[in-house]
């Protein structure tokens, strides 16, 4: 793997950081640094977070130095007001030393795969263990270092799973997914330091121009965060950054885990005029190399949607071959060699002006409303896993012959060659081109002593997996919303002197061209629901002149019936110490089951089911039960993995992640 020198050295260079802010704050007062210098402000904390969850142990020891500033330079050139501002992070994340048999260089194990049919010492196998189809490479048979995908989520339950590698990339590089999901033990532990720099949260120009027609010009270049939204927690317009979820999934401040991007912004605010009591414009160009999401990687304490595992042991089944549980028959856990199942590839876009982003904001405020229009060229932050099996696709190998099939015609046989196979369980991971139009609004209701706001959004180009395609994927506008209340009151007999705070949010998603049936043994197509909905309630005090202040949030995911609550005191111990206790509990009914295209029957007629159309018996079955030659397409058959996960949703994959959270900041 290629590293920059921020990847070899950045112990030394986190030190380096904390030495020089120790310095500063050996001389200089606790709620600022005082520079000397009117011009300049430089501002900042330390902060470590502990969580502990049950039955794992440890999950977080991160450590953070931050340091903000702001250098005013006064008017230059053309412009009135000129500035540079910066903000900048070190991280050191204790876990992976510390719980290094959960998360590091220990994690994983040997483990044993389910098979409903007994190969005579009863229905679990090692990895490697499984009838042969092709020949596993050496490292595909290693069983040492794995998991087995969802293990942390569900019994085995008749469903296929694999062999996940969960160790840093620089231990264990099987599965690791070249330039989005191979860190190596030092990437995990200083997150900040890695070939993209993230250790500059901030860094950008701030100029602005006061014109004689009374209109404001600003703009801004540089490394940044761009906050589009009115809502908190669903990005619905707010997608402008790319989120590290593997922070905390989806519970982290998203200050915090926005991943800051090169960009230009340019904004005209025009101020009142006849119709309008504001109005401004805003140009947006993203000219930063394109950055997805951070899912989380396998073998780490946080993922979304527990992606990073599926991911890693896809990867794994391509490059190694690989044992799968249930998968011949339904029934039978079948070895694969490498070439025919899994992830071949990631197709990350170079750096091109073609591949920029762009976008354009209008706001306004008519009398007690504020809105905006939105529209924005850009790319899925999410991955879309486009399968080999079609127009586009790529060859696989065929695990049952390496040539022609006597009995049929020439035209249907197998060649020696790879060949393009419908229905293939594998994929190339691709981040497809998006255009997101949409607006928002905020209206003060003051009878109602209440805050409306909502945001609406309309996307063209997103993907999703589809089970009733030949590449196992398919396209799909998109309409998302997310509508909020805020709310003031007052509880006299708790509170006399300060009222509480209630926000309300729902958010929802519909998929215009959802493609779901019902097939022979279950329901095939879209996993994602046609329509889903999230809602969220956030209960706030305040005591002892607002230096105390206890929450709960909660969010319920109405379609995965999945719910989590996360009470919390917030105590400022002074105006520089600040100590946070929290719990983070999951309720519902955890992970979920849907089709997993098994019996799609790429390699008919070897895959082939009698519940498959038109089916033909051949005369000389691969197995002991009859096999049938038939179309492809999938019958339903499916299990928990590996696309139940979109039926939970990432509450309810979160399930098993109860976690106490203890985190203490020093501002200075």
């Amino acid at each position: 793997m290629n590293k920059s020198r921020w990847h070899l050295k950045p112990l030394a260079a986190a030190f380096a950081f904390a030495g020089l802010i120790g310095m500063s704050l050996s001389q200089q007062a606790v709620a600022s640094i005082d520079t000397g210098d009117d011009s300049l402000e430089l501002s900042g904390f330390i902060e470590n977070a502990t969580y502990f969850r049950d039955s794992v142990g440890l999950t977080k020891f991160r450590n953070t130095l931050q340091l903000e500033g702001t250098k005013i330079l006064g008017s230059l050139g053309a412009f009135d007001e000129f500035s540079i501002n910066g903000t900048f992070r070190a991280t050191y994340d204790g876990v992976y030393d510390l719980n290094s048999n959960e998360f590091g260089d220990d994690a994983g194990g040997s483990i044993l795969l389910e098979s409903l049919v007994d190969f005579g010492a009863g229905n679990l196998v090692p990895n490697g263990g499984g009838i042969p189809l092709g020949t596993i490479t050496p490292a595909g048979l290693v069983n040492d270092g794995l998991i087995v995908l969802g293990e942390h989520l569900h019994d085995a339950d008749g469903g296929v799973t694999f062999a996940v590698p969960v160790r840093p990339c620089d231990k264990d590089s099987r599965g690791c997914l070249g330039g989005y999901m191979d860190d190596d033990l030092d990437d995990l532990r200083y997150s900040d330091f890695n070939d993209r720099w993230d250790f500059i949260r901030e860094l950008y120009i701030n100029a602005t121009i006061d014109m004689d027609s009374g209109t404001t010009f600003n703009l801004q270049i540089g490394k940044k965060q761009e906050v589009w939204g009115r809502t908190d927690l669903f990005r619905v317009l707010d997608i402008l950054n790319p989120v590290d979820y593997s922070r905390q999934n989806i519970y982290d401040e998203l200050e915090d885990i926005r991943i800051p991007l090169w960009m230009a912004t340019a904004e005209w605010q025009f101020g009142a005029n006849d119709i309008l009591d504001d109005m401004n414009v805003q140009f947006v160009w993203i000219f930063d190399k394109f950055r997805p999401n951070k899912l989380g990687q396998s073998g780490t304490p946080y993922q979304i949607l527990d992606a990073g595992s599926l991911f890693r042991g896809l990867s794994n089944c391509w490059d190694n071959g690989c044992t799968v549980s249930n998968f011949a028959g339904g029934n039978v856990t079948t070895n694969f060699g490498p070439g025919v199942l899994g992830i071949r590839d990631v197709h990350l876009p170079d750096w091109s002006l073609d591949n920029g982003q762009f976008g354009v904001k209008f706001e306004g405020v008519y009398s007690d409303i504020g809105f905006s229009l939105n529209a924005f060229y850009t790319r899925s932050q999410l991955p879309s896993l486009r399968g080999a099996g079609g127009p586009g696709g790529f060859a696989t190998d065929n695990p049952f012959t390496g040539g022609g099939l006597a009995g049929l015609p020439p035209e249907d046989a197998f060649g020696p060659e790879p060949q393009i196979f419908p229905y293939i369980i594998a994929f190339d991971i691709h981040f497809p081109r998006v255009v997101l139009v949409g607006g928002s609004l905020d209206y003060y209701a003051d009878p109602l002593k209440t805050a409306f706001r909502a945001e609406v959004a309309w996307t063209k180009g997103e993907e999703f997996a589809n089970t009733l395609k030949p590449r196992l994927f398919s396209e799909s506008e998109v309409v998302r919303w997310v509508i909020g209340a805020d709310h003031n009151f007052f509880i006299r007999g708790i509170n006399k002197n300060k009222a509480f705070l209630a926000s309300f949010q729902t958010f929802g998603q519909h998929i215009l061209d959802h493609d779901r049936e019902n097939g022979p043994l279950g329901e095939v197509g879209i996993p994602d629901r046609e329509n889903n909905y999230i809602s969220t309630l956030l209960l706030k005090g305040w005591w002892f002149q607002d230096r105390v202040s206890p929450q709960i949030i909660q969010a319920y995911d109405w379609g995965a019936n999945a719910y989590v609550i996360s009470p919390s005191v917030d105590w400022l111990i002074s105006d520089s110490w600040r100590l946070q206790v929290a719990a983070n509990l999951k309720f519902g009914d955890g992970a979920r089951k849907f089709s997993d295209c098994r019996a799609c029957n790429p390699f008919s007629p070897f895959t082939a089911t009698p519940l498959h159309d038109n089916a033909v018996q051949l005369p000389s079955p691969p197995f002991p039960d009859p096999t049938f030659a038939a179309d492809a397409g999938d019958i339903g058959l499916g299990g928990f993995e590996p696309l139940g996960r979109f039926q939970s949703g990432p509450i309810g994959m979160a399930q098993k992640e109860d976690e106490i959270q203890v985190t203490l900041r020093y501002r200075f």
